[in-house]
């Protein structure tokens, strides 16, 4: 009768560790170390404004982007893009890289300084069709810009770390702390998509659109270009990420048919000066 029950108590044992390793398997396991990089979609909601606006000849997000300058209607979008990883997103600096040669920036003649590539993908999305609009922006700088409320999952916010882009022949020090955001202000060069086909894309309809963000995005390297980390899709990734499925912020806006003289959307009325500086709107 005892050994009965001993065997019994063992085998009840077994089935309770039995659940717990497959809880495990579905998803209670701790998650992994490492940078962890994703959108802000509540930011994105709040922070945009469709207006008329002069862009000059000699902006160097007009150059960049193929447009024709002059009177232009935009949307205008503000992107956050926090580390919610145990580690930061190291990247140090530009001219080491481009040293390197490891395809991590390319030096853009308009800004006289370095870009970073393919950190994030800027789509305005037809939900109706599928049609996809391409962004002005071109040039990326990672710099501790905002720490991360309490309300995102993560490491708490430390003191910053990085804050230079840097330049040709000027070190910098780029990154995103663990606890920290990556922020690009509505008001900067590059941060709206041209409404009225002056970019040499099709004119947007008014009507209802996703702005969609990916950061860090997967892509496929072209002959002789770096893939400096795959996701277990196999697809490229500029930089190390503990977890590639979060990557994508996106909200949906209004189009009208006439802005009105102090825009549309919740930034309507805004008289932030615009700013075609450096990535941040700050010197290297």
């Amino acid at each position: 009768m005892r050994i009965r029950i001993i065997l019994s108590a063992l085998l009840l044992c077994g089935i309770a560790l039995a659940g717990i390793v497959l809880s495990s398997a579905r998803g209670g396991a701790a998650q992994a170390h490492g940078p962890n990089l994703t959108v802000r979609s509540d930011i994105l909601g709040s922070q945009w404004l469709v207006r008329d606006e002069n862009l000059a000849a000699a902006a160097c997000s007009v150059e960049e982007g193929g447009i024709t300058p002059g009177l232009r209607r935009l949307v205008r979008f503000t992107v956050t893009t926090p580390n919610i990883g145990d580690e930061d997103v190291y990247v140090g600096d530009p001219n080491v890289h481009v040293a390197a040669g490891d395809g991590l920036f390319e030096f853009a003649s308009c800004h006289h300084h370095y870009h970073f590539r393919h950190y994030a993908l800027y789509q305005l999305i037809d939900p109706r069709t599928g049609k996809i609009w391409k962004a002005a922006k071109r040039g990326f700088c990672m710099l501790d810009t905002d720490p991360n409320p309490h309300s995102l999952a993560g490491t708490s916010p430390g003191p910053g770390k990085y804050h230079s882009c840097g330049g040709v022949g000027i070190p910098g020090n780029q990154g995103v702390s663990a606890g920290w955001a990556d922020t690009y202000r509505f008001y900067l060069g590059g941060q709206y998509f041209v409404l009225d086909g002056g970019d040499g894309q099709p004119a947007v309809p008014p009507g209802k659109y996703i702005i969609r963000v990916t950061v860090n995005p997967p892509f496929v390297a072209k002959k002789g270009e770096p893939c400096p980390h795959r996701d277990p899709n196999g697809f490229c990734h500029q930089l190390p990420e503990s977890n590639y499925d979060d990557n994508v912020g996106q909200t949906t806006i209004d189009i009208p048919a006439h802005p009105g003289r102090e825009g549309h959307g919740p930034l309507a009325g805004d008289k932030t000066p615009t700013s075609e500086g450096c990535d941040h709107g700050c010197n290297p």
